[in-house]
């Protein structure tokens, strides 16, 4: 009789992939991740220990740093599931991810399941049939020093923001907090609003000529930029200063202005124009490495607009689903079976002339790099084509990212060759460029930033006419252009991720979360792709600085980072070096004892901005940020809002005076409603300026409010705006069908349609006050668009379970379910639309509690 064998992984969807591999005789099941954790708050603790203080770290700092573990709520009935078939097993296989958390899970596993039967570790970086075959003959014992790291991590994380954190809700505001990773990737945030703070405008001129080579080939048109006048360079952004505006002291170049670059347009459009010189180079651009962790968050969200949780999120089901190999990894280094698979790949899709003569291999850069040891590719020694995959949506998407980048890696160098004519006019040089690809090479799978090869390779070429020595051309146009200096640009997710690993703060793998955390705490917002700090989040980082620096110094940071790595491999005696960060003379509990009462809430609140003039300072409240303008003689203090959506670098000395000027003269009335003979008010509060209809009384606590109209600042608004913009929401008409009252209104998302309890946006070239019934009534004859204009495909109303709102909505990568807030994937089976038309709510609600 074959032994029973029971094998337990973190995830439902990991269990039914692995199962596949495994004889009949193996039993596997999911802990859903980690069954013991630390307290998140009082009520976790023990009865029996809640009354000990040390309890309140969920860090025992005087008994070596002892952590306090209890099982999260929820999952006792799975503790007592996977106790329940341990019984009845000969053997407990623990098949958790290969990385610290994974151990550091199995060791959990182990403790609190506590197995008569032998244990051991079933590790593998991908899951198909090939590595799950060669885990089962090499399983091991529990990594202690893995697991040592983990919880020396865990520790420290605990150590800092609940020492930090109660601080900073004494100082600031209840419910922020400070972390080892987050504080530091905040301060990088803050520290390039102030560098756009301090950034001064610089201007400068050039001239572009536009030209053709004449002698019957007018139409093989170039474009050629000033280069020299007299033999001096003709000044670019770069020569500036950003801080002062003015030409670096070791630039010699000639900057042109409004005057001088139309005079010297002038001076050349009659010269003679002939080509001075042509010069070739001929260049080879390399593959980039198989993505890691951190790159594949980088390109995630450059190339697919996915946040680095989404990424990370959308790796995991793949690595889950048996499609790609373990997602964390700081390793680009290809295994010989990955190579294989990547050459055969590259020789079956395009020929063996685009693949190196030996196999290229990678190194990691990072001196810590750790985790799994391969990097991310298509899992198996074949590697499936996307289309071949049935994935699809987001899914498809970054398989097809992972599957480019490593076919790419092993195919040849892209040969470009760029052709630079020099072509001179009286005394001065324009210059023009063209790059032609000689040969393709991995660019004909891998194109940065593109998705189509064929059609990007067009847009890495860029072609000149064939020129001669000597060869008089003909200009077609000549232009004055007036350039200004840019301010140094704000973080995107894929620049922040990119910095921390380059400074060494923290590891990749927790960069997505990192993140998550500075917008959860409203530390950060996004515009477009940009990262911007609130005030709130200047203030964090103000307090820390100015207190407790060396803990958001970024070597300070790092080089805690490399202790950590040294732990781990065993080197570095992990109380000794928890005992000296924290309880030393100059440890963490003793800085936060001595300095805490020397800091001063107020002081702690007001953000320094010196280009703001008239205020001190930005004071974060309550309710927002906010300013105070002393007044000479007796009068009272100016309190005034900042809006939200203003970031503090484009927070203007203009806008504070404005701001001012609208306080200081108290609720002026604008003028007098023509309709209710009520005054009309233009305020300014949390949220930007606003129309108020009457004034607040104890009677009317709440009186009509509506923003101004897009683009408009208080000082430029009218009357005819605010009785306009106070008519909202405007009555349409009346349903033909239901005689239902159709609206539209204005919204923090823009103009939209309101009817029967649905919200339909209105397009950007329809009017909002001139918007017409039968208009209204084709928008709302429309498939009705979900967030990110996706579409719903079918919706069944509030009729859930818990009475949330239950649709079929076709995103961007596919139909999913929205129930409530929450997003649920189709099975493939049913997601093709004559399916989806035919499902129940009794069919889509049991899709629902099986997920």
């Amino acid at each position: 009789m074959s032994k029973k064998i029971f094998v337990i992984v973190e995830s439902p969807t990991k269990a039914k992939t692995i199962r596949k591999f495994l004889p009949a005789n193996y039993t596997v099941d999911a802990s859903i991740g980690h069954v013991r954790d630390l307290p998140k708050s009082a009520a976790d603790i023990p009865q029996k220990l809640k009354g000990e203080e040390w309890t309140k770290l969920g860090i025992d700092v005087e008994n070596n740093f002892k952590p306090l573990y209890v099982t999260p709520r929820g999952k006792g009935k799975i503790v007592r599931e996977l106790k329940k078939k341990l019984k009845e097993a000969d053997m407990l296989l623990l098949a958790t991810d290969e990385d610290r958390e994974g151990e550091s899970i199995s060791w959990h596993l182990v403790d609190i399941l506590k197995p008569k039967v032998p244990v051991k570790r079933m590790v593998f970086h991908e899951i198909t049939k090939k590595a799950i075959e060669r885990a089962l003959e090499a399983g091991r014992d529990i990594d202690i020093d893995l697991v040592n790291a983990q919880e020396t991590r865990r520790v420290l994380d605990r150590l800092y923001g609940y020492t930090l954190s109660p601080l900073i809700w004494k100082k600031i505001s209840y419910g922020l907090s400070a972390g080892r990773v987050q504080s530091p990737g905040l301060r990088l945030i803050v520290d390039r609003e102030r560098d756009r703070i301090k950034f001064k405008k610089a201007v400068y001129w050039d001239l572009s000529a536009v030209i053709n080579p004449g002698e019957g080939r007018e139409k093989e048109v170039f474009e050629a930029k000033l280069e020299s006048v007299n033999d001096k360079k003709v000044s670019s952004g770069k020569d500036f200063d950003s801080f002062t505006g003015k030409l670096l002291t070791n630039k010699d170049v000639l900057i042109l202005n409004e005057k001088t670059a139309p005079d010297l347009e002038n001076k050349l459009k009659n010269g003679d124009w002939k080509v001075l010189s042509i010069g070739e180079k001929s260049t080879r651009q390399r593959p980039s490495p198989p993505f890691i962790t951190s790159t594949l968050q980088q390109d995630g969200n450059r190339k697919l607009r996915m946040s680095a949780k989404e990424t990370m999120r959308t790796a995991q089901r793949l690595y889950e689903q048996g499609f790609i190999t373990y997602m964390r990894t700081d390793s680009p280094t290809l295994s010989n079976e990955g190579i294989n698979g990547a050459i055969e790949s590259v020789k079956r899709l395009y020929g063996e002339s685009y693949l190196t003569g030996t196999p290229r291999q990678f190194t990691a850069k990072s001196k810590g790099a750790q985790e799994a040891h391969e990097a991310i590719r298509p899992a198996g020694e074949i590697f499936v084509h996307p289309d071949k995959t049935g994935l699809d949506g987001r899914e498809l998407a970054l398989y097809t990212l992972i599957w480019k980048r490593t076919l790419a890696s092993q195919m040849k160098d892209a040969d470009k060759i760029s052709t630079t004519a020099k072509i001179e006019v009286g005394d001065a040089l324009f210059s023009a460029t063209g790059t032609r690809i000689a040969f393709s090479g991995f660019l004909r799978v891998y194109v940065e930033g593109r998705d189509e090869p064929d059609a990007a390779l067009d847009d890495k070429e860029t072609f000149l006419p064939e020129l001669k020595e000597g060869q008089r051309v003909v200009l077609d146009k000549l232009t004055s252009l007036r350039h200004e200096t840019k301010a140094p640009a704000r973080y995107t997710e894929a620049a922040l991720v990119s910095r921390l690993e380059k400074l060494g703060i923290g590891r990749p793998s927790t960069y997505a979360s990192i993140i998550n955390t500075l917008f959860d705490r409203q530390y950060i917002r996004r515009q477009a792709t940009a990262l911007i700090p609130t005030f709130t989040g200047f203030a964090v980082t103000q307090l820390l600085e100015n207190h407790f620096p060396y803990l958001i110094e970024y070597s300070f940071t790092s080089e805690m980072e490399s202790a950590l790595d040294e732990i781990s491999l065993g080197k570095i005696d992990r109380l000794k070096y928890l005992e000296k960060f924290y309880l030393g003379k100059n440890g963490l509990k003793n800085q936060v004892d001595n300095r805490e009462k020397e800091i001063k809430p107020d002081e702690a609140r007001t953000i320094k901005l010196p280009h703001l003039g008239p205020v001190s300072g930005v004071k974060v409240g309550k309710y927002g940020p906010y300013f105070i303008h002393e007044l000479e003689g007796d009068g009272e203090n100016i309190h005034a809002s900042i809006p939200e959506e203003i970031a503090p670098a484009d927070l203007s000395e203009t806008d504070i005076l404005e701001i001012i000027e609208l306080q200081k003269n108290g609720p002026v009335p604008m003028g007098v409603h023509p309709e209710t003979g009520e005054n009309i008010f233009c305020l300014t509060g949390r949220y930007g300026a606003y129309f108020q209809l009457g004034e607040k009384t104890e009677e009317i606590p709440k009186p009509k409010r509506a923003s101004l109209p897009k683009g408009k600042k208080p000082k430029d608004v009218t009357m005819e705006d605010a009785i306009q913009q106070l008519s909202l929401p405007r009555l349409v008409g009346m349903h033909p069908e239901t005689g239902l009252e159709i609206r539209v209104n204005e919204g923090r998302f823009g103009p939209y349609i309101a009817y029967n309890d649905e919200f339909r946006s209105l397009k950007k070239d329809d009017d909002l006050f001139e918007v017409t019934l039968e208009r209204v009534l084709e928008i709302l004859s429309e498939p009705k668009k979900g967030r990110g204009s996706s579409t719903v495909l079918k919706d069944f109303g509030n009729n859930g379970a818990k009475k949330d709102s239950l649709s079929i909505i076709d995103g961007r990568y596919g139909p999913y379910i929205k129930y409530g807030k929450k997003n649920i994937k189709l099975p493939k089976d049913k997601k093709e639309r004559t399916v989806i038309e035919g499902l129940t709510l009794e069919d889509v609600m049991a899709i629902v509690q099986d997920a």
